[in-house]
């Protein structure tokens, strides 16, 4: 009997632990689900006699050697910088690790231990990373065995409600870390687009987007990722003359956001005085100029020059309450706290609502002379609050991914991202299983 060992039983495991559980009596597993919380770890074993739940503290080495020792293969679902330590005391015990996260530097540095010890360390098999590795390569590879030469590459993934939930003027609630949705883009986004390095600075992020339409689904619009540099070796197309990646919003949201980056209330650099008592009309009204006479949605309107007739964004701001004398009540906070705070009241999803995750590829390529291109498109929903499209499309692959190194059909030791046809070919044809599944098109070139 095999033993799998799941650390962590939070929302985007459900699905993962589901499947686990289901194949359980076929594949010979037997499968510990560890938490910090006891009670998470029990609900998610469910009284399946070929599971088990315990309470399990990370850090504590003794516990996590001892752990990892038991185990043929370890899960980690845990936040992506305590992979290390995990993974650290998978190559001191030969045991195999998956893991959703992106793979970190330290991550990289230990690919020769891992294939000394004769393990794999599969890392970045979630949705992004992950299905969009496995659906780019499959498209990618076609490409290149019928003789095209890629010139262009963009992809873009985005975690939205799904429409029929979608009933505030924002078109979006929180279906993941709220945190990351409040950061998202700091620093600098760099890419490559028709052979030149292109950069955007995070003031300007949210003003550059371009429109995407998916069919049965609508237009969304796209701002880019941090780096989309780093997958031109990942993907081996180290001379592509474009690459882009980046998130999906619906139309409007970018705009609206841009000025709360170009207000300041997305820094998360300094604390806030006296924020506990601060209400968010005040909160939004440390961000504007001095002015008594004028009130604080005047002086908004103004500093962002919001015209009478803009009911439509103006709407967005009202409707979120920052103008409201709702005390806050977070102590030490930062300005980026105290917006998610703000928001997360707004953006939370209802106990009916569904999520959706949607991702479109477009490649853009020359054969026999030809200009081609292919837009690639795949869109999930989810079925409730606990087996959401999130939870479906992170989980699903990475259950696969240990079904296949358990029954060797993975067998390369080293630390890995999933971009070879054995990996990708398998995992897809299964998830279409679960309804994830990709739409392929062939259309008009488009250049720019």
């Amino acid at each position: 009997m095999k033993k799998i060992l799941v650390i962590g039983a939070g929302r985007s495991t459900s699905s993962l632990i589901q499947y686990l559980l289901f194949n359980a009596e076929t594949e010979n597993w037997f499968i510990t689900i560890a938490d910090q919380s006891k009670d998470l770890a029990v609900e998610a074993a469910n009284n399946n006699s070929l599971a088990k739940a315990i309470a399990f503290d990370v850090n504590n080495e003794e516990e996590r050697n001892r752990l990892i020792d038991e185990h043929d293969l370890i899960v980690s679902m845990l936040p992506a910088h305590m992979h290390i330590s995990v993974a650290q005391d998978c190559i001191k015990y030969k045991k195999h690790m998956v893991t959703a996260s992106y793979v970190s530097k330290e991550m990289k540095a230990l690919s020769q231990q891992a294939k000394d010890a004769g393990i794999i360390i599969m890392n970045e098999i979630g949705v992004d990373p992950g299905i969009d590795h496995l659906s780019a390569m499959r498209v990618i590879d076609q490409i290149r065995n019928e003789g095209g030469e890629l010139e262009a590459f963009e992809t873009f993934t985005g975690g939205l409600v799904a429409p029929e939930s979608d009933n505030n003027p924002w078109n979006y609630k929180f279906t993941w870390n709220p945190r990351n949705v409040v950061l998202a883009g700091q620093g600098v986004c760099k890419f490559i687009q028709n052979h030149r390095y292109k950069y955007i600075p995070y003031h300007k992020l949210f003003r550059r987007t371009e429109i995407i339409e998916i069919d049965g689904y609508g237009k969304f619009e796209g701002y880019a990722n941090r780096d989309s540099l780093q997958y031109r070796e990942i993907y081996n197309l180290e001379d592509i003359p474009t690459m882009y990646r980046g998130t999906l919003r619906r139309p409007g949201f970018c705009k609206a956001w841009h000025y709360f980056v170009k207000l300041g209330v997305t820094d998360d650099s300094y604390i806030m005085e006296d924020s506990e008592n601060m209400t968010n009309r005040q909160f939004i009204n440390s961000f504007l100029p001095y002015n008594p006479d004028d009130s604080v949605e005047l002086k908004f309107k103004h500093y962002f020059n919001i015209r009478q007739d803009d009911i439509e964004m103006y709407e967005k701001f009202e409707w979120l309450g920052i103008f409201e004398d709702t005390k806050i009540g977070l102590k030490e906070a930062t300005p980026a706290q105290i917006l998610q705070h703000i928001l997360e009241q707004k953006w939370k999803l209802d106990p009916k609502d569904k999520d959706m995750i949607a991702m479109w590829h477009r490649f853009r390529f020359k054969q026999n002379g030809e200009d081609k291109e292919i837009h690639s498109s795949m869109v999930v929903k989810g079925d409730d609050q606990k087996y959401t499209a999130m939870a479906k499309t992170v989980g699903l692959p990475v259950a696969i991914a240990t079904k296949m190194i358990l029954n060797g059909t993975i067998s390369t030791p080293g630390v890995h991202v999933p971009i070879t046809k054995e990996i990708y070919n398998p995992i897809l044809d299964e998830l279409e299983n679960y309804g994830i599944n990709f739409t392929e098109k062939d259309v008009n070139p488009t250049f720019y």
